[in-house]
């Protein structure tokens, strides 16, 4: 069998299912298999019940169009644009079309190449098309990787309002890992804060922003521990989890060497963390293994002084 037919009927097969299932069985297997694997959200409770199969499934499938981008976005965008293609007539007064609410010729710059089971010529009225091209457009406007999901968002509906309401969705439609105590109470606050711009020096105070100490000693504050300031200081003043241990939500993970600790982040699990990563970033999740990490050690800030 060659690579072609290979695809075409991995495509075709695909299509049977959502046909004859209603998307059910690909949704649990995406949504306990690809979704976890590529270290993003699986579905929440209101998700599942506020979200079409077919499109869970398929918002699922296409987020990977864009390293980094989480299908939460796109579902939320599904939601605020067409309520997942529930909108009677799916036409905005300025012409947009279709479930995810495309110009024309926005649509254009975006619809290829044609995804498996697309329409051709694609349309945006097709869901799997829509969703694609979707997809493509917050990549190219500052999704990928989490650069500026903020601005991608902007671009795709020029309103501060809808930028707002897609984020909070999309925290909406993730299910966290259950995580009790303080370090529960870190990862909400931390979560709360995603998109918020970088600030050298910023805590969430006066400056409106973080950095990477000073969102994890936001984060803790919330859950009524105080760390330092510094990476460094926080390093030193929490507990050490002793390396070849399984990390756990709400530890610190560390990167650089003593005396020089440059960055923290929070660990959220499935191996992201929740970080402020530089200056002309937003608060974000990503890879603790990030390309060209130097990561040097987790702590564990509930649990104070010595190793464990």
């Amino acid at each position: 069998m060659t690579k072609a037919v290979g695809a075409a009927l991995g495509a075709l097969l695909f299509l049977v299912l959502l046909v004859l299932t209603g998307g059910a069985a690909l949704t649990t297997q995406l949504s306990n298999g690809a979704a976890a694997a590529s270290g993003f959200e699986a579905p929440s409770s209101r998700a599942k019940k506020d979200i079409p199969s077919t499109y869970l499934a398929l918002y699922q499938r296409a987020a990977p169009e864009c390293p980094g981008l989480s299908w939460t976005v796109l579902a939320a965008i599904g939601k605020v644009e067409s309520d997942h293609g529930r909108h009677p007539t799916m036409r905005s007064s300025a012409g947009a079309i279709g479930p995810m609410q495309f110009l024309k010729p926005t649509f254009r710059q975006y619809a290829r190449p044609v995804p498996p089971g697309g329409k051709k010529p694609p349309t945006p009225w097709d869901p799997v098309d829509a969703v694609y091209a979707a997809a493509r457009m917050l990549c190219a406007n500052g999704a990928k990787n989490g650069k500026d999901l903020r601005r991608a968002i902007f671009t795709y509906n020029h309103a501060d309002w809808y930028v707002r309401k897609v984020l909070r969705t999309a925290r909406r439609y993730g299910a966290a890992p259950a995580t009790n105590g303080a370090a529960g109470k870190a990862l909400a606050f931390a979560r709360s804060q995603l998109g918020a711009r970088y600030v050298w020096g910023g805590d969430g105070g006066q400056e409106g922003g973080f950095d990477c100490s000073g969102l994890t000693k936001a984060a803790y504050a919330a859950a009524g521990i105080t760390l330092p300031r510094t990476a460094e200081e926080q390093y030193r003043a929490t507990r050490k989890v002793s390396p070849g241990n399984p990390l756990k939500p709400g530890d610190l993970v560390f990167y650089g060497r003593p005396g020089n600790l440059h960055h923290v982040g929070l660990y959220a699990g499935r191996g992201r963390m929740i970080h402020a990563p530089k200056p002309g970033t937003t608060v974000r999740y990503e890879s603790y293994t990030y390309a060209g990490h130097d990561f040097y050690a987790v702590t564990r800030p509930a649990q104070r002084g010595g190793h464990r």
